[in-house]
């Protein structure tokens, strides 16, 4: 048995080659064999017969197909979640060999792709970002906001340096570290002439205005349904939805709707008087917001300054002492 396991390894190292793992890495990001085929300038027979391929030299499958069709994909196998792991290290440590050997005429732009939920950015990314581009100005960042799961997602496959969010279900924190900055809870936040901006609320009174919430499936969602139902009450189903805090933010400020709220989300209006903090008690809604990155990422001075100056901005904010910061890896 050892000896066949060896005989398959040294044929895999034999014959597997580059374009069959960036391929895999390419159709593993987009999850879509048609979007695969556009990145890497393929037609889509030759993704599909790059990957075949790939999963015979392997010997077993990597890729879960939609039963939609072939174009669609549900994911990775245990097999390729392993695989794709090392072949992002095998493309990074490329990557870095070129820029190794390369002309000194020709610099490489330095680019740091960041994620960050939408209720975490307003808080922490501004000032690191301002600070980031004052001390390293020729760098190209790319900053995307959206819902953890897709964040973990593109950070997990590679798309992502870094992401600034919240600790998932322990089954997507696998090949992720988890590093706390600090931790928010919810506020209800409304225009500063809102009826009930002056005096002291009850949620039970609060529900009688429109009130605006974020998606089904995030952190602040599920702890906005929590709060309710410990005090016997539900979320209105007239509730407005939204993960766009620019919307959210504008609309309380122009209406008598209650924005329920990480406090991080809403600190800028809430410092400058455009919107209020109304006196309701929202002690057990903390939640942990952290930084993200793949374990077995390789080190990168530009990926661990932006890290330096997220601690700085959450510890600036007097979010968490520097004592209470942990670190997890999945």
């Amino acid at each position: 048995m050892k000896d066949q396991l060896t005989d398959l390894r040294q044929d895999f190292v034999r014959n597997v080659q580059l374009r069959h793992l960036r391929c895999f890495v390419t159709v593993a990001q987009e999850r879509h064999l048609a979007r695969a085929a556009e990145r890497l300038a393929l037609s889509q027979p030759a993704v599909s017969k790059t990957l075949s391929e790939l999963e015979a030299i392997a010997g077993t499958r990597l890729v879960e197909r939609s039963n939609a069709g072939r174009r669609g994909v549900q994911g990775l196998t245990a097999a390729g979640e392993q695989l794709l792991a090392h072949a992002l290290r095998v493309l990074e440590a490329l990557d870095a060999s070129a820029q190794a050997v390369a002309p000194a005429a020709g610099e490489r732009i330095e680019r740091l792709r960041i994620g960050a939920l939408p209720s975490v950015a307003p808080a922490l990314l501004p000032q690191a970002l301002a600070r980031l581009r004052d001390s390293r100005p020729s760098v190209q960042i790319v900053v995307k906001s959206a819902a953890n799961a897709a964040l973990l997602d593109e950070l997990r496959a590679g798309e992502l340096d870094l992401v600034v969010g919240r600790m998932s279900d322990p089954r997507l924190m696998g090949g992720l570290s988890f590093e706390l900055l600090h931790t928010e809870a919810l506020v209800f936040a409304v225009r500063a002439g809102h009826p009930l901006a002056h005096k002291a609320a009850s949620v039970q009174a609060v529900l009688a205005y429109p009130l605006v919430v974020y998606g089904e499936g995030t952190s602040p969602r599920h702890n906005t349904e929590s709060f309710l139902s410990a005090r016997g009450l539900v979320l209105p189903a007239n509730a407005l939805q939204t993960l766009d805090v620019a919307v959210a933010r504008a609309l309380a400020a122009v209406s008598d709707a209650v924005w329920i709220t990480p406090l991080g989300a809403a600190r800028g209006e809430l410092d400058d008087g455009r919107l209020v903090r109304l006196r309701i008690e929202t002690a057990g809604t903390e939640e942990p917001v952290g930084l993200l990155q793949r374990s077995d990422a390789e080190p990168s001075a530009l990926r661990a300054a932006m890290a330096a100056l997220l601690r700085e901005a959450a510890k600036e904010q007097g979010a968490v002492p520097p004592t209470a910061r942990r670190k997890r890896k999945g």
